[in-house]
């Protein structure tokens, strides 16, 4: 239990004292299943499924020392603490067989901490659905919001739908007398969106299969079609030239070793082709490859340099042109490469159809780059031949939705209110149906415009929005969308059905279309938040969203009824549409702030709201002070009436690839607990603030490392705390009697933090400060043994006694500390009479980066009692932020990874003893 500064006594949650962070983040970054929600439809800067749910149930359910009537001693808050992190870390890892049984038992703790009565949860920015996913799973009962159309009829799809046909049976002819008779979950629905889905494909091939023929493959046997790689030109200005010049980003097709292709451009006079080249010796260099880049282009036949305001302009002229570059067929096992053939490039040929999209795209230079070079409507993103086989399955969804309503009618269903409506009838599944398949469109578009290229080494393609943003692309691919390749609609629906499939939580979600301010209400709230000027989500999701209305408009009237997504109230900084940066940061900061100060008035006094925020650089500047948008959220929260009483890193990166990238990143997000503040919240002055974080800084640290924090974490998760004691008061003032800044505590809660790791350094033993200072000055390098002596001497110890225990090597009037790696591999620490936390720590880092964590058990199970294995801990922390600080990137991956493995190693070892003793 926590005291505030009234002395109100209040139950802390889990996520205020201490969570297994580091095992949550382990499984937020590992790769997606097959069936995953997500592959129901795209969306931008989603949270892991992983997290949310862990961190939902870390929100509800209460840390053990605030129930002292059931946990009277420490020990017993510890056990079932330890037993909470075992149920959140199960949680966090559940995948498709043990999702249902560990949500089950992670609702009966939530039942236990909440009388019996969890409250509703609410995401009033649900995007995706992340959130609201989990929260239903957990079998919370789960509103969810958000101003754009699109993202609700993702959530719509993901919460709504399935609970409301939960378990029902499939529709379709013939598939009743399947094999299975009973249908869980969503199995049914995932069953006749496959059958619709699939006859849809069919009829679409009878309607326009003769626009995507079959090619003469090398043995000149007919194949499908894969895909077509495109190039655009235009015309090349040298007046002796004059050739249409393609514009190719990379002449390669396939870079997998053995199996390389590439295109081999030929000119003959003023007519170039292109063939198919495999030899190695005849391959693209790789400091050429191409004709265009960053600065221009440059002509294949002339040779002369071409700049992109040329390539501009001849685009907004409508000049550009496009070249069939290659064809790539199903082939066995690989896929096959063939030069272009006059056929295909007349079968691409079709009018553009009447009902194509022709909306504008909006003037935002920073996101969308087309309109430079004339493509300035949504239709311009595609070629015509990709707009009618788009229209056509829009046509067909419409078509389709009457034969769905028949065959449920026919099924005994009867026809009921719609969708929209709250329906469940016949005329509710055949919407739901085609809101799907109009899903599966989406995705077709994704993957099917003329922004998609390729990516060679994968062979692969790389989808429309591969980034937050709608770039210009040169040579670009077209799946056949009748094949069954990747990009096809098949491809894609068997996608869109393995995602409704994993869908089977029985209760209701609402879902409904609303600004975040208005939707506030009497929920608990946990969020994931617009981060200022990101993703300026509704002008991207107009790209899904004309096509959406294309085919749904009749079935979602209400939320489909403009032309594009709905801007002006949407919660993000966009120059482009406020009047410049400074407009736009005063929209978002009072938008912001009127969201939080409304959700402040219907707060609950008993749970934590959570707020999920993107790390990220600096964003605005503020009273001629540089202004990251991280203090901007932590000053815009305690404004508006909130106490951040936790601070939690969370990241999507596995630790490997902090090495891969030279640097230890930091979290792509972080996720804040908050309460309320009472509203007559006294003053403090700075000393006393300052006071009160010294005093409980060290114990807020301990409970943090209790969750196996890593080190690279430990100073964001300590701005929690730091964060709770200054946001209690209504201000903290400064000696001139101003309010100090989120900026000047943040710079104190640091400076504190690093007092209180220095002074830890007191309590090591003289061999471990003597490493830690040589180690300051020059790592695993060798330095001056003069230097060496005199730092030794210092703190009563000789270099002999050190270089006897292991711990450095001297001569030639050199001394380096021994590295981890080079440690003798037979060490047993139980026979070391004058073993170091140091030397501890050097064979742990060792023997984990090589065999792992049970190895590292068995090594510390060894270590004597008389060795404070704590300290060690800390020390290994410790030696991660100098590592950071000597830029030894491999060396801080290594002590972060012992540091975030800790509590695994000792359990482990403790139970080693246990057994031991018990043998």
């Amino acid at each position: 239990m926590s005291i505030d500064a009234h002395g109100s006594v209040q139950k802390r949650k889990l996520i205020e004292v201490s969570i297994p962070l580091q095992k949550i983040n382990e499984a937020a970054a590992r790769k997606r299943p097959a069936k995953h929600p997500w592959s129901l439809a795209y969306w931008w800067a989603r949270r892991p499924l992983a997290a949310a749910r862990a961190i939902l149930f870390a929100q509800l359910v209460d840390d053990p020392a605030s129930r002292p009537d059931l946990y009277p001693t420490e020990a017993e808050q510890e056990a079932q603490r330890r037993s909470l992190f075992e149920l959140t870390e199960r949680l966090a890892n559940a995948d498709a067989q043990t999702i249902e049984s560990v949500s089950i038992e992670a609702h009966e703790e939530i039942l236990r901490s909440t009388g019996g009565h969890p409250p509703a949860i609410l995401d009033p920015f649900a995007g995706g659905g992340s959130i609201p996913l989990e929260a239903q799973r957990l079998g919370l009962t789960t509103f969810s919001s958000d101003l754009n159309p699109v993202a609700v009829l993702i959530n719509v799809a993901l919460v709504d739908i399935p609970a409301r046909f939960h378990s029902s049976p499939p529709v379709s002819p013939g598939a009743l007398e399947a094999a299975l008779t009973v249908w869980s979950g969503s199995e049914g629905l995932a069953k006749d969106v496959e059958f619709y889905g699939q006859k849809i494909r069919d009829l679409a091939a009878e309607r326009i299969g003769r626009h995507y023929p079959e090619i003469l493959s090398g043995n000149q046997k007919k194949s499908t079609v894969t895909a077509w790689m495109w190039t655009r030109t235009v015309r090349c200005p040298n007046p002796d030239c004059r050739i249409d010049m393609p514009l190719v980003r990379s002449w390669w097709l396939g870079r997998k070793k053995g199996r390389e292709a590439y295109v081999k451009p030929r000119v003959n006079g003023h007519v170039v082709s292109f063939e198919i080249g495999t030899e190695l010796n005849e391959a693209p260099h790789k400091d050429s490859d191409g004709t265009v880049g960053r600065s221009g282009a440059q002509c294949i036949r002339c040779e002369s340099k071409v700049s992109l305001p040329y390539i501009r302009s001849e685009g907004r002229a409508h000049r550009m042109g496009e070249r069939l570059l290659a064809v790539v067929a199903e082939g066995d096992r690989r896929r096959t490469y063939l030069a272009p053939t006059e056929e295909h490039e007349l079968a691409s040929k079709v009018d553009l159809p009447v009902d194509a999209p022709d909306q504008k795209l909006p003037r935002n230079p920073r996101d969308f780059k087309t309109p430079n070079y004339g493509l300035t409507t949504y239709a311009s993103l595609f070629t015509n031949r990709q707009i009618l086989a788009l229209t056509t399955f829009s046509s067909l969804i419409r078509e389709i939705h009457q034969t769905v309503v028949n065959d449920a009618i026919g099924c005994g269903l009867a026809l009921g209110e719609s969708l929209q409506s709250g329906g469940s009838g016949a005329l509710a599944y055949a919407d739901s149906v085609a809101t799907y398949l109009a899903l599966c469109l989406t995705r077709c578009a994704d993957q099917g415009s003329s922004i998609t290229t390729w990516h060679n080494k994968n062979e692969q393609i790389r989808s429309t929005f591969a980034r937050q943003a709608i770039p210009m692309t040169w040579d670009y691919v077209e799946p056949n969308p009748l094949g069954t390749a990747i990009g096809s609609w098949s491809a894609h629906l068997k996608l869109v059905t393995d995602a409704i499939s994993s869908l089977s939580a029985a209760n209701r979600a609402c879902v409904s279309q609303k600004d975040a301010a208005s939707s506030v209400s009497t929920h608990l709230i946990s969020t994931d938040p617009p981060y200022y000027d990101n993703i300026d989500y509704s002008e991207l999701s107009d790209f899904f969203y004309v096509w959406l209305r294309h085919c749904l408009r009749d079935i979602h009237p209400s939320l489909l009824s403009t032309m594009l997504v709905p801007k002006a109230e949407e919660l993000v900084a966009n120059p482009y549409r406020h009047d410049g940066k400074e407009g736009a940061h005063k929209f978002f900061e009072d938008g912001f702030r009127e969201v939080f100060r409304r959700a402040r008035e219907n707060a609950y006094v008993d749970f934590p709201i959570t707020v999920y925020y993107a790390f990220k650089q600096q964003d605005a500047s503020k009273d001629g002070q540089a202004s990251t948008g991280w203090e901007t959220l932590l000053e815009g929260m305690i404004r508006s009436g909130w106490q951040i009483t936790a601070t939690w890193p969370m990241r999507s990166e596995l630790s490997n690839r902090m090495l891969s990238q030279g640097t230890n990143a930091l979290a792509s997000s972080i996720v804040l607990a908050l309460r309320p503040r009472p509203e007559d919240a006294p003053r403090i002055d700075r000393r006393n603030f300052l006071a009160r974080l010294r005093t409980e800084l060290p114990t807020n640290l301990r409970e943090l490392q209790q969750g196996a924090i890593a080190p690279v974490d430990l100073p964001q998760a300590a701005i929690g705390p730091g964060m709770a004691i200054f946001s209690e008061y209504s201000a903290v003032l400064e000696d001139d009697g101003s309010k100090m800044t989120v900026r000047t505590a943040l710079q104190r809660i640091n400076a504190i933090l690093d007092e209180v790791l220095g002074e830890l350094e007191n309590d090591f033993d003289s061999a471990t400060r003597f490493a830690l200072t040589w180690f300051r000055q020059n790592g695993f390098d060798s330095g001056r043994f003069g230097d060496a002596e005199s730092l030794a001497n210092a703190r009563g110890i000789s270099l002999d006694a050190l270089e006897r225990a292991g711990i450095l090597t001297k001569g030639g009037g050199k001394t380096a500390l021994i590295a981890p790696s080079d440690m003798p591999e037979d060490y047993d620490p139980s026979t070391d009479s004058s073993i170091s936390q140091w030397e501890v720590v050097m064979h742990l880092v060792r023997v984990l980066d090589s065999d792992g964590v049970p190895a590292a058990a068995s090594l510390l199970s060894l270590v004597p009692d008389a060795v404070d294995t704590d300290l060690c801990r800390e020390l290994a922390s410790l030696l991660f932020k100098l590592s950071e600080d000597r830029k030894a990137t491999a060396l801080a991956v290594s002590f972060n990874s012992l540091g975030a493995a800790w509590s695994d190693i000792a359990r482990t070892a403790k139970d080693a003893v246990h057994q031991e003793v018990l043998l």
